[in-house]
């Protein structure tokens, strides 16, 4: 039973990893003949164990490639692509509210687009100074003027401009196209303008029961910023109680992360445990005590059921009501699914094996969302659970003392049992946290030792008691809850100071992470004969990921990585025993930016620690929006960038002790055989003068004699003119072309062209930009002169190695196909090949 559990399991997982998906009648096929092979090998036991766990996967698999097939038959027409529509729907669920936008779920019940449009589109609100989040002249306190008080269940019709789902894609980076297939989100996009809709046809009572528990969950959130106006730590009480973490500060993240506690400022399991034991325990206690109830009652309650049957039904409830409260994410649903097979169990007087338990809570996930079998919440969940399980078997089977029975030989029993499960958790979970983060704490046993009790037994309880509670005396309730949570903090701070509270490793190999998963399984067998040996051989299986290193260029080559970050401008440069990054991407909002979510993730996942150079073109935001961030990130040794005066970088590079020079031609060095070469500005210029921060862009030449790339910031036509005039041609000419101003109409010069003759043009540009990039005009010059073009909104990052006299090109689209983005690729390389304007 549990292997065809773990098959179906694993069927789901198969198909997530597919670059096209499968007609349904070959899998259905594929099944009956697996079902049929059983059938007759039914005396085998062996062949028949084999053939049923066959079918399991099978039966995943085609369970997903349907399911998938129907979510990804509902599809936005490109023709109303960046169109206004008209829509009338419904507020689906709980919005999102930050600083300057409202993210909220559309249900679309009509549109001017008809069957065109999705009817469940993901829609971000501006406010009216910051309209479409382009430009960043709305900071202010007046940022949301304009966006309404958007409530679950509300009616409106809005005009929207909507796109396909698109996210950004870099090499092991998040997927964000998956998390919208995941999410059954076909359409992204903001609102223009809106109003309240009264229909009395189809009235917002009428809303159904995940609106009304959408409500539900709005009303208890805005109870508690209610009643904690101006309480550093209410965004946390709003995560433990329902769930939304939007409100929670970026900085706070971080501690989080940095001392591993991440896990607990959520509706996590433990928690939806305790209130499943508190709701079994205080009805099991007036069940016993209903004797009184007589006089009106025939027979008794506790002889109509026995007592831990209605404790088990009074669990479920209670886990199911939070569970709702908190939104039904993973950890949540297979919580409650466990839960309720133990619940099961009790009402049918059965003794359920926890495995099994586990292994139905997953099989059934997966069957509810096969999508979810991807996601870091559920093999997190699942594996932490496991290792609990496998732990405290390994306490059971440990040696007992003869004086158990007294209170301080059962409290210290239980301090050490405590002990030895976080320990198992966090060493178990060593190999999953490694490949999904790159990152674990160091001081996560010290941090969770006292985070678990604080924030399960007392932050939780006293968040939940006062949501429940009417203002007057919710208020008290609240703030100690909030307190207690801030007093916690204190200790996490301290944790997290110093720098080795974290550790920082390189992803690594499959067959590296597959054994360490054996190692950990050997670590962690109960009981087993001559323990410790198994122990060894499962520490030693552990090495290989943790030794693991992303292979670097030999010397005399070099990498480049044009990261895919949207609208605006990243490369990474990187020698045998070096990394220059040149430019840091753009700033999203006052908490986002390109750095953050993209160039640091990368980095740190590649194993790189530090960067031997970092080059600030110029100071526009979308070429050095994530300076800050990456110094913060990471040392960063010396610092070139061409900005004025007085601007803010100097501070934050002598903040962090990093020396800032200005970039002037002829600038040089060289690593491991390779040369760096600035180009340009000729001259810095002097305070007031009048040189756009485009003319002054930092252009950089890097060569082996055999290759070369030219890194060109955002200069236009006329210092493109200055570079060819000026420079031998040898100087200028490169292999590899990071095109100059994302293919602005100013730039890329049919000269400038002609003179550097790319044999690879990369676009760093954003999908369907405002600006319309890359511009007809250019595109086609590059196409006359049939140089191959990579545009990063269409096949993600871009990584070209040199090798030898050979140029290995590499994009994130291709290096990791999958169903679900293969129709743009596909659409976007055909384009591309045919030389037809692309423009959004």
């Amino acid at each position: 039973m549990r292997l065809g559990l773990v098959g179906f399991v694993v069927g789901c997982m198969a198909l997530q990893m597919q670059a096209a998906l499968m007609p349904a009648w070959q899998t259905v096929v594929v099944l009956v003949l697996c079902l049929l092979l059983a059938l007759v090998a039914r005396r085998t036991p062996i062949l028949l164990s084999v053939l049923l766990v066959t079918s399991a996967f099978v039966a995943g698999f085609g369970w997903s490639d349907w399911r998938a097939q129907q979510r990804l038959s509902v599809v936005l027409s490109p023709a109303w692509e960046g169109q206004d529509i008209i829509a009338t729907g419904v507020v689906a669920e709980l919005p999102q509210v930050t600083e300057d936008a409202t993210r909220f779920l559309f249900q679309i019940e009509s549109s001017d687009a008809g069957d065109a449009a999705p009817s469940r589109v993901r829609l971000s609100w501006y406010g009216t100074r910051n309209w479409g989040g382009q430009d960043e002249e709305g900071a202010g306190p007046d940022r949301r003027a304009g966006i309404p008080d958007l409530q679950p269940g509300q009616r409106w019709q809005l005009t929207l401009r909507v796109k396909r789902p698109h996210s950004l894609i870099n090499p092991g980076g998040f997927d964000g196209e998956y998390a919208m297939l995941a999410d059954d989100i076909r359409a992204t996009g903001y609102v223009r303008t809106g109003k309240r809709v009264q229909n009395i046809a189809l009235g917002e009572a009428d809303a159904g029961l995940a609106v009304n528990v959408e409500r539900w969950r709005t009303a208890v959130r805005r109870h508690i910023l209610a009643v904690l106006p101006n309480a550093r730590y209410a965004p946390v009480v709003v995560a433990l109680v329902v769930g939304d973490q939007s409100g929670i500060a970026r900085e706070d993240w971080a501690l989080f992360r940095r001392t591993g506690i991440s896990h607990l400022v959520s509706i996590s399991g433990l928690h939806i445990t305790m209130i499943a034991g508190l709701f079994a325990a205080l009805s099991m206690a007036l069940w016993r005590r209903s004797f009184g109830l007589a006089r009106w009652l025939r027979t008794p309650l506790p002889l109509r059921m026995p007592t831990p049957r209605a404790g088990a039904i009074a669990a479920m409830l209670g886990a199911f009501a939070y569970c709702l409260l908190a939104g039904m994410g993973v950890p949540a649903q297979r919580t409650l699914l466990m839960l309720s097979t133990v619940a099961i169990a009790r009402l049918t007087d059965r003794n359920v094996p926890a495995s099994l338990s586990l292994c139905w809570a997953a099989a059934v996930v997966a069957v509810v969302d096969p999508w979810s079998v991807m996601s870091a919440g559920f093999w997190l969940s699942f594996g932490a659970v496991a290792i609990i399980f496998l732990a405290a078997q390994m306490a059971l089977n440990g040696p007992r003392n003869r004086e158990s029975e007294r209170w301080w030989w059962r409290y210290q029993r239980g301090f050490a049992s405590s002990t030895r499960i976080q320990f198992a958790v966090t060493f178990g979970l060593l190999p999953l946290t490694l490949l999904l983060f790159q990152q674990t704490s160091v001081v996560s046993i010290a941090a969770n030792g006292l985070a678990i009790p604080v924030v399960s037994f007392v932050t939780t309880p006293l968040a939940l008691i006062g949501a429940a509670l009417p203002t007057p005396f919710a208020q008290p309730v609240l703030s100690l809850s909030e307190m207690s949570f801030g007093w916690l903090v204190v200790w996490l701070d301290w944790l997290a100071r110093p720098s080795w509270s974290i550790w920082v490793a390189p992803a690594a190999p499959t067959w590296a992470l597959l054994l360490a998963i054996g190692g950990v399984a050997l670590l962690l067998v109960p009981g087993a004969h001559r323990a410790w040996a198994w122990r060894v051989q499962g520490a030693l299986l552990l090495v290989p990921m943790l030794l693991a290193r992303v292979p670097v260029p030999l010397p005399g080559e070099f990498r480049v990585v044009a990261f895919d970050i949207g609208q605006g401008a990243a490369t990474l440069v990187e020698t045998a025993n070096h990394r220059l990054l040149f430019d840091t991407g753009p700033r999203y909002g006052d908490h986002a930016d390109a750095a953050a979510r993209v160039i640091t993730p990368y980095l740190r996942g590649h194993g790189i620690e530090a960067l031997d150079a970092l080059v600030v073109s110029h100071e526009d935001s979308d070429h050095a929006g994530g300076t800050e961030t990456v110094i913060d990130a990471m040392p960063v040794r010396t610092m070139l960038a061409s900005l004025p005066s007085g601007h803010a970088l100097y501070k934050v590079a002598a903040a962090h002790d990093v020396g800032l020079t200005g970039c002037l031609a002829g600038q040089a060095w060289t690593w491991d055989g390779v040369t760096f070469e600035m180009l340009h500005p000729m001259q810095q210029p002097a305070d007031g003068a009048r040189v756009s921060s485009n003319a002054r862009s930092c252009v950089l030449r890097v060569g082996n004699g055999r290759h070369a790339a030219l890194l060109t910031g955002d200069i236009e036509a006329a210092q493109e003119a200055a570079l060819v005039a000026r420079e031998a041609p040898e100087r200028l000419m490169a292999d590899i072309l990071l095109v100059p101003h994302h293919g602005s109409k100013t730039s890329s010069s049919g000269a400038f062209l002609d003179a550097v003759s790319p044999q690879v043009a990369v676009f760093q540009v954003g999908y369907r930009n405002r600006y319309g990039h890359p511009h007809r005009q250019v595109w086609q010059r590059y196409v006359a002169r049939d140089i191959e073009r990579l545009r990063t909104d269409e096949t993600g990052a871009v990584v070209i190695a040199t090798n030898g006299d050979a140029l290995e090109v590499q994009t994130a689209r291709s290096m990791r196909p999958r169903y679900w983005s293969s129709a743009l690729e596909v659409e976007a390389l055909a384009t591309a090949a045919d030389g037809i304007d692309a423009l959004p």
